[in-house]
């Protein structure tokens, strides 16, 4: 299901998801990286990701003009456009979802589906393969002999609920969230178990996600 902006064209809803609560690592990696205004731990979030990407100009526009959300992080691409908004009253974070529904007409199930494309364990990693990870991230670091997972998630922006829920369920280290283009990707440290719980907690809540299919 897509809606249409005021020229006509075609409006498709990628990305559509809730975070009652931003766990510490999850919301300081966000204001590490936002260009607007930072979130706090806690603070609830929106992220919504569209197509073509300059049509994220009017759900920014629509959300902001009938809500009392803060901006994080606005992406605009030539084929996505992601937004990030946050709040402190959950309240203001629904009604931020249901605008954007209500101006395009448009359900929440009209979003795809995450799929996951590629899901990565690595134990006992080299101590030469964390330095390079280690200086990339703009998150925590990896040591040597940890345990690294890697996830590639589409659509894009599902790699944020996919980092707040590992985050909220074991004990690992944020490395780097990639949540925005065409896919998005997530590289988690810590030790074997926790790393597993991660990946286990994350697998669920992307396939208990509803919306439209999303084959590949």
């Amino acid at each position: 299901m897509s809606a249409s902006n005021a020229s006509g064209e075609a409006i498709e809803l990628r990305t559509y998801t809730i975070i009652d609560s931003l766990q510490p690592q999850t919301a300081s990696f966000i204001a590490t990286v936002a260009r607007g205004f930072l979130p706090l731990e806690e603070q609830a979030a929106l992220l919504v990701e569209v197509a073509p990407g300059m049509s994220i100009n009017r759900v920014t526009d629509t959300i902001l003009k009938n809500t009392s959300v803060i901006p994080g992080m606005q992406i605009v691409e030539r084929a996505f456009g992601m937004l990030e908004v946050h709040h402190d009253d959950r309240g203001q974070i629904r009604a931020a979802g249901e605008a954007l529904l209500d101006f395009y007409g448009i359900d929440e199930d009209a979003r795809l589906q995450p799929r996951i494309t590629s899901a990565e364990r690595i134990t006992g990693i080299d101590g030469h393969q964390t330095q390079l990870i280690n200086r990339m991230r703009h998150g925590d670091m990896i040591r040597a002999g940890e345990t690294l997972f890697v996830l590639e998630v589409h659509p894009a922006g599902y790699a944020l609920l996919a980092t707040n829920e590992a985050e909220k369920h074991a004990n690992i280290r944020v490395l780097e969230m990639v949540t925005f283009g065409a896919f998005g990707r997530v590289w988690l440290g810590g030790d074997e178990e926790n790393i597993a719980e991660a990946e286990e907690k994350i697998r669920a809540v992307l396939g208990a996600v509803s919306g439209r299919p999303n084959p590949g």
